[in-house]
């Protein structure tokens, strides 16, 4: 058992210094950060997320944005990004999070995760700190959304994990404006950095990316556990709304045994209304050799879900206006109609209710007259450049 556990370890260090990266880190951009410790041997470990990578001085984590300077750990991105859109909240995606409003979206370079599979490469892979080409201070950010009207903003395109104090602060300046923040993510995160960043957010759309320990630890260099343990908590220690995505990946996580497991999992231990969106994998960064998601895989994944009580699963990445559209778990009722990103049919009411059965339809929608009601975004996706607006953050 000893010598096995050295083998793991031995793997475990040489890929730690396979994807560190030796890149200077500059002091003008460097911000100290918590959730870290020295070591004995002199290095020190962060322990932001389970990865706990261990650095000498001025040797940046997996990550690329968090890194060793001054015998302290600093966070190399803070205010910067790799861009600004505006989307449908539909897109992030959440189905049950005020439906049709549009959300102001950004990330910055870098991941702490290592997927062969990764569908936004250009941004968590990125080692060129070019690649944080736009900037904006948290109140910059919250005067962007509410000159472009926007419900809430969203930490996306990489994940929020590894910017956790600049979303933090993004997420507090929100607050006195009425602005909502949405973490998309892995969820791949220490517990007490957990603790800190769910604190702060109204809603989270944690990627489950599969069912296997095998799966994370070939296609992703992580672990499940810690992932479960994240969604878990959200659902149970929080007010945080949680929706989970699953990327289909052909002949990697698609059988009908995990996809049961995966779905049984989440009644057993997320309840029936933790909506779940089954996404198609197309070919890219290391994986280009497998072929696209099949549509007739998304939709036997929903199916699954709904056979094994789960209250709303969708499809995703597709035209399918039935699998993405919500519908009343009691009676049937079309509820939330969607085409696309462009929705159809509203049979909720003020509160969230079908109209027809009285139902609650679980999700964020909003009272009132003016809450209440469906957004319009529709389909757009619109760029926005915050030093245009804002001058240099």
């Amino acid at each position: 058992m000893a010598k096995c556990q050295k083998r793991i370890d031995a793997r475990k260090s040489r890929y730690q210094k396979k994807f560190m990266s030796d890149t200077l880190i500059s002091e003008d951009s460097a911000r100290p950060v918590n959730y870290w410790h020295k070591l004995d041997d002199g290095r020190i470990q962060c322990d932001l997320c389970p990865r706990y990578c261990k650095l000498r001085e001025g040797q940046r984590g997996l990550c690329f944005i968090r890194g060793r300077l001054h015998e302290q750990m600093v966070l190399t991105s803070y205010g910067r990004s790799s861009g600004f859109c505006i989307d449908p909240i539909e897109k992030k995606p959440l189905n049950h999070f005020y439906p049709g409003t549009p959300v102001l979206s950004f990330g910055t370079a870098g991941c702490n995760l290592a997927c062969k599979f990764c569908q936004n490469w250009d941004m968590s892979k990125s080692r060129a700190i070019d690649t944080l080409a736009d900037a904006a201070s948290p109140e910059q950010l919250v005067g962007a959304a509410e000159k472009y009207h926007c419900k809430s903003i969203a930490f996306t395109y990489n994940d929020p994990v590894i910017f956790h104090e600049y979303a933090i602060d993004v997420a507090k300046a929100c607050r006195g404006k009425g602005i909502k923040t949405v973490a998309v993510t892995a969820g791949y995160v220490c517990e007490e950095p957990r603790k800190e960043f769910y604190q702060y957010m109204d809603a989270a759309n944690v990627d489950l990316k599969a069912f296997t320990e095998g799966f994370y630890h070939k296609l992703t260099g992580g672990h499940l556990e810690p992932v479960l343990e994240t969604l878990k908590y959200i659902k149970h220690e929080t007010n945080t709304w949680l929706e989970v995505t699953t990327l289909l990946i052909p002949g990697q996580n698609d059988t009908d045994e995990e996809l049961h497991n995966l779905t049984q999992w989440m009644l057993a231990q997320l309840g029936p209304d933790v909506p779940i969106h089954f996404s198609a994998f197309h070919p890219d960064w290391k994986m280009q050799g497998i072929p696209p998601t099949p549509a007739s895989s998304l939709t036997r994944a929903r199916e699954i879900a709904l056979g094994n009580g789960i209250h709303y699963a969708y499809t995703g990445n597709v035209h399918d206006k039935k699998g993405q559209s919500t519908y009343c778990h009691k009676c049937g009722t079309v509820l939330i109609g969607r085409d696309g990103y462009v929705l159809s049919d509203w049979n909720l009411s003020d509160d969230g209710h079908c109209k027809k059965c009285d139902t609650l339809c679980a999700g964020k929608f909003g009272a009132g007259r003016v809450d209440g009601i469906p957004g319009k975004w529709g389909s757009k996706r619109q760029p926005v450049h915050l030093s245009d607006t804002f001058g240099s953050a």
